[in-house]
């Protein structure tokens, strides 16, 4: 039997969690180092291992990764660390010739990403980014709708993306609330969304257009809501707020990063309406493909329900994708024995809707929706950790490699450009693709 390989997870943050639970289940891997600048998280993911049966990983510093690199042996490093750092760790993985897969986004501006891009054609190097939509069952069924011409050549597409009130908020407690770390959502969160529509298209985005604006959270939009806290523990005034994440309440969270604050002053549970939000929550943008189509799309990040709607529409017809993730969204502090957590948020209390409908011309309308699940990004985060990690994946040919990645990342650049310019941005003078 062939030795496992040995891995490193740098970031062990909650996200990590899909990767150290899918890499303990997996007898051809051995997570023998974990990588953070807080040891409390670090010792959260030696517990999972543990629990699985698994060896613990020794503990290191990121001032100390690339001797981590040499010393560990390491084959294969997964990064799940803040986005603003990923760079750092894969460019030193692969110029030591290590295997990396990353979380997306790959980076979070055109600089970073273009040193990425020129460090894997200088080694050689394997770099793969985990955008899992690609394996949701609904999205691949769209995929073969199109590539079979259900609608012909298509022309243009509508996609609308909602973020609730509890899902769309988190964003605006965490880090992710400054644009330096997170690129902003046009980055660390549509980029799902615009690698979908690349790989739908098989096409490559141009030009962007798009208006970006902060409307709801942060200081200055109280809307009724807003209470003057900085952060939720501790404080009187988040006892019976509907925005506030109260940490203390779910173990995972509690001892992830509640527990872990004394160490680096990191706080999960920040007011999503105090000062310190430098990026956007509502924004539009229009784009066009080196195929000839354009899209209009726009995210809101403050709905009352969450979903999207994508539109296709073609020479021979119109496809339609609805997918309906929760209906409403009830506040935290009245959800205390819900089950579930997404992306460390209370999850919906109410099952959504999919569906799949194709309008041809001159013929009746049919629909095409496919069964899945609605845990795990639709069933998702499994599949792509097994086309990841697995030795023969069902799924291997849609992974993500640093190029899709810079061209799924190059859009939300050009919109984040947009914004502050509200000139129209050609992604070539972003990258050199």
């Amino acid at each position: 039997m062939p030795e496992a390989v040995r891995t490193a997870i740098v970031g062990t943050g909650n996200r990590a969690q899909l990767f150290t639970e899918g890499l303990a289940k997996r007898d051809g891997y051995e997570v023998v180092a974990l990588c953070d600048p807080n040891s409390v998280r670090m010792a959260f993911h030696n517990r999972m291992l543990l629990a699985a049966g698994r060896h613990t990983a020794h503990q290191w510093p990121p001032a100390r990764f690339e001797e981590m690199l040499k010393v560990e042996r390491i084959g294969l490093l997964v990064v799940t660390s803040i986005d603003a750092t990923h760079n750092q760790y894969i460019e030193a993985a692969l110029r030591a010739g290590v295997r990396v897969i990353s979380e997306k986004p790959m980076t979070t501006d055109a600089v970073k990403a273009q040193g990425i891009l020129d460090v894997v054609e200088e080694t050689g190097g394997s770099l793969s980014v985990a955008y899992n939509y690609r394996f949701n069952p609904v999205h691949r069924r769209v995929c073969e709708l199109l590539a079979e011409g259900a609608i012909g050549d298509i022309h243009s597409i509508h996609f609308e993306w909602l973020l609730d009130v509890s899902h769309g908020a988190d964003y605006f407690r965490r880090w992710h609330r400054d644009k330096a770390n997170s690129g902003g959502l046009m980055v660390h969160k549509a980029s799902h969304h615009f690698d979908l529509v690349n790989w739908w298209l098989g096409a490559e985005p141009r030009i962007v257009y798009g208006q970006g604006q902060l409307a709801f959270y942060g200081p200055g939009h109280r809307h009724g809501y807003a209470r003057d806290y900085s952060r939720v523990n501790g404080s009187a005034e988040a006892v019976d707020d509907p925005f506030a994440l109260h940490l203390a309440r779910n173990t995972t969270l509690r001892e992830l990063y509640l527990e872990a604050e004394a160490e680096d002053g990191y706080y999960r549970d920040r007011n999503v309406f105090a000062p310190g939000v430098s990026i956007e929550d509502d924004m539009a943008l229009l784009v066009s493909y080196d195929s000839g189509a354009t899209m209009t799309y726009h995210l809101t990040a403050y709905s009352p329900a969450e979903g999207y709607r994508v539109m296709f529409n073609g020479s021979a017809g119109r496809l339609e994708l609805h997918v309906e993730e929760s209906t409403f969204t009830m506040p935290h502090h009245r959800v205390e024995s819900a089950k579930g957590w997404v992306h460390g948020d209370v999850a919906a209390p109410t099952a959504g809707r999919t569906s799949i409908t194709l309008r041809p011309l001159w013929k009746p309308p049919v629909d095409h929706t496919v069964d899945h699940d609605h845990a795990g990004h639709g069933g998702a985060d499994a599949r792509v950790l097994a086309a990841l990690l697995d030795d023969d994946p069902t799924d291997g040919a849609d992974i993500a490699d640093a190029r899709q990645a810079a061209l799924a990342l190059v859009t939300g650049l050009a919109a984040n450009r947009s914004f502050e310019t509200g000139l129209p941005v050609r992604t070539a003078d972003l990258l050199k693709l």
